[in-house]
């Protein structure tokens, strides 16, 4: 009874919650889902291997014994936001931030019964708000520092949107509003305070990072391959953190990300032609069809976020 009272609470939408800014939120990821999901995978998600506490808390857990599973489902909750009914009563964003917060209960529980994790860990406890909130920013604060930096243009109403989308996750996941920034400003400013400073390679986000590079090795999916993908990480978070994660230096896709993939953008926003070749414009268009497909092929089947009973088997 205690469970069932808690998620008829953690259920509950804040009153703050504006119907208009989530329906510009839609209007804002059907322009900007391909982007995003790019983004999500490789700003973010290689994003989280040099955020020590979570690298960390991954790699002990259930989690870090099968990456495949543990992305795909990371990949749900950024589908789910994006979609259609997002936090309506038909909606799965809900039911996935409520399911997140359980399992994130069960983390807290289990890890600390792992002396590897306790050896390693400078917390007495995993996933705090601040934990939540440094991941947070990993994903919006990072996706909207990026689209700015591509200079994409983003209308004011479909970034507040945008922002307010996970504004509510940030609350359904259990951090308390005083801590959810208000504005785009005060998203980037808080990130210059609790994330840009803690980035810092881990041997658990290495061995992560070496996990995540190689799942497309056994994919018939060319675009796919580690040199690329470590080349799309290199251009994507920058120098420091790749050389961090020990990925090299793509002779052919590094040199060819950092010239093309600013004309390109503009191409693909409708802006005329800016010389981009023809073939980087199709290796690039290609690229971000089959990572959409790759996750979104396994997010066609019901994927259970369930409350984890182990850490991860190979760290017991």
């Amino acid at each position: 009874s205690e469970l069932r009272d808690f998620m008829e609470h953690a259920k509950q939408l804040p009153d703050w919650a504006d119907e208009q800014k989530l329906v510009s939120a839609v209007n804002f990821n059907q322009k900007r889902g391909t982007y995003l999901g790019v983004l999500y995978g490789f700003a973010s998600g290689m994003m989280s291997t040099v955020i020590p506490k979570e690298a960390r808390a991954v790699y002990y857990s259930k989690g870090g014994a099968d990456m495949k599973d543990r992305i795909t489902k990371t990949a749900k909750l950024g589908y789910d936001i994006g979609s259609l009914n997002a936090y309506q009563p038909d909606g799965e964003m809900v039911v996935t931030c409520v399911k997140t917060r359980l399992a994130h209960a069960a983390v807290r529980h289990l890890l600390p019964q792992s002396p590897h994790w306790v050896n390693s860990a400078p917390e007495d406890i995993p996933i705090s708000q601040a934990d939540i909130m440094v991941t947070w920013h990993s994903l919006p604060t990072t996706v909207m520092r990026n689209l700015t930096k591509w200079k994409v243009p983003i209308a004011a109403d479909e970034s507040e949107g945008f922002l307010h989308s996970w504004q509510l996750a940030a609350h359904l996941l259990g951090v308390e509003d005083q801590y959810i920034p208000s504005s785009w400003n005060e998203a980037d400013s808080q990130a210059k305070q609790v994330l840009d400073p803690i980035l810092a390679p881990t041997p658990e986000g290495i061995k992560l990072a070496d996990i995540l590079l190689s799942l497309g090795m056994n994919l018939d999916l060319t675009l796919l391959s580690r040199p690329i993908l470590g080349a799309l990480t290199r251009f994507m978070l920058g120098n420091d953190i790749a050389n961090w994660l020990h990925i090299p230096t793509e002779p052919v896709w590094t040199p060819l990300l950092e010239t093309a993939w600013g004309p390109y953008v503009i191409v693909r926003e409708g802006g005329l032609d800016l010389g981009v070749p023809e073939e980087a414009y199709w290796l690039f268009d290609e690229f971000l069809r089959q990572f959409v497909l790759f996750y979104m092929s396994e997010l066609r089947m019901p994927i259970n976020i369930s409350i984890p009973v182990i850490n991860n088997p190979n760290h017991p």
